[in-house]
């Protein structure tokens, strides 16, 4: 009797499954399932030119039932805007050569992918393996983002309107190379977060002061984007609640400022927004069950990515940011979520990482197969 009564919650579970690898119909992105690789960062990219290994570990992932690829953070041309020689660069001859063999690689599946385009700002190291040691870092008050010191100058007129050109260049170049959006690093204590977050940004010109004036600089270069890829062509937008270092911060505190931060993005051109929180399916604010992810999407009106522990098997915390996985926890909240139509697209991380067929297995019912993800995971390109 108990053996009956579990295989009917399996099989029900496989069905519900069914949710995650629905088609993704939206009027300028289509893909063929729910479930996005995450852009987690490698560092497998000498002298910032991803290799054929790193073309093959994406590709791996593009025919095992993902729908959409972001790739870990490639750095836009501007000299400070990497943190190691090792982090791919999304400009320069060889690097685009190499981008557009992922990209080749990638679309002889059914699989879609995007690069995410970023620019580190103050969490750019002083020393160390870094292109162009002799640039400093850039913020908007020269607050670096984990000590909270002030350790630079803040960023000029001139220097902003560089840093927009510089993302608009590089999404130039993503739709010449064929990539089917770019995706903006807005979130984790980067750049455009630094402009975001009020323990970074002490402005107090037209980049800085309330919340709306520290989303400035991240529309401006939304604004430079859309202009140089159309119309047509999707741009996601990432952005966080934590930033590294600082896992319990808040961007905002409440819906209506949820509602003030989306605003003026959605008006200078995002599309779909990727909402990175360390727990899915935890509740944005105080007396209200929806996720961040939830909340946008009801905010916003845009398609929404959510994120966040997804097939760990404990939720990731600020004390242990990298733990063992397991398949399947969590996995019924999720569907429950997806199916009340909380987000749009599910991103996959650490569980997808540590095993390029997570979702097939996921699918058909093939838990037991999943390679765990541990910190061996990040070793090596799996």
């Amino acid at each position: 009797m108990m053996q009956g009564m579990q295989t009917n919650r399996n099989e029900l579970l496989i069905r519900d499954v069914e949710l995650l690898f629905r088609p993704f119909r939206h009027r300028k992105l289509s893909l063929v399932s729910r479930i996005v690789m995450a852009p987690m960062s490698r560092y497998f990219s000498p002298d910032g030119i991803p290799g054929a290994e790193m073309a093959r570990y994406y590709r791996r992932r593009a025919e095992r039932q993902v729908g959409l690829i972001i790739t870990e953070s490639a750095t836009v041309d501007e000299a400070s805007a990497s943190a190691d020689s090792c982090m791919p660069q999304f400009h320069g001859g060889a690097a685009l050569r190499a981008w557009k063999q992922i990209c080749r690689l990638v679309h002889a599946t059914d699989c879609k992918i995007a690069p995410q385009l970023c620019h580190v700002g103050m969490a750019r190291p002083r020393s160390g393996d870094i292109p162009h040691p002799g640039a400093p870092p850039i913020g908007p008050s020269g607050i670096d983002p984990l000590s909270l010191e002030k350790t630079g100058e803040a960023m000029s007129r001139e220097k902003i309107t560089e840093v927009c050109d510089a993302f608009a260049s590089a999404a130039r170049d993503a739709v010449r190379l064929g990539f089917d959006a770019v995706e903006i690093q807005g979130a984790h204590g980067f750049l455009i977060d630094q402009f975001f977050w009020k323990e970074t940004n002490k402005r107090t010109d037209i980049y800085g002061g309330d919340l709306v004036g520290r989303t400035r600089f991240a529309c401006e270069v939304v604004q430079s984007v859309r202009k140089a890829v159309g119309s047509s062509f999707p741009i996601i937008f990432r952005f966080s609640q934590w930033k590294i270092g600082h896992y319990g911060a808040r961007l905002v505190n409440s819906p209506g400022e949820l509602a003030e931060f989306l605003r003026p993005l959605c008006e200078a051109g995002v599309d779909v927004f990727d909402c990175s929180v360390r727990r899915h399916g935890e509740p944005a604010f105080t007396g209200n069950p929806l996720s961040l992810a939830g909340w946008t999407r009801l905010l916003s009106g845009k398609p929404v990515i959510s994120v966040g522990s997804v097939g760990l098997s404990k939720p990731l915390s600020a004390e242990q940011p990298a733990i063992e996985a397991a398949p399947t926890v969590g996995l019924e909240q999720l569907l429950r979520q997806m199916s009340a139509g909380e987000f749009d697209l599910i991103s996959v991380g650490r569980a997808l990482l540590a095993d390029a067929a997570w979702a097939e297995k996921i699918r058909y019912g093939r838990e037991e197969e999943i390679i765990p993800f541990s910190e061996r995971s990040v070793s090596r390109l799996y």
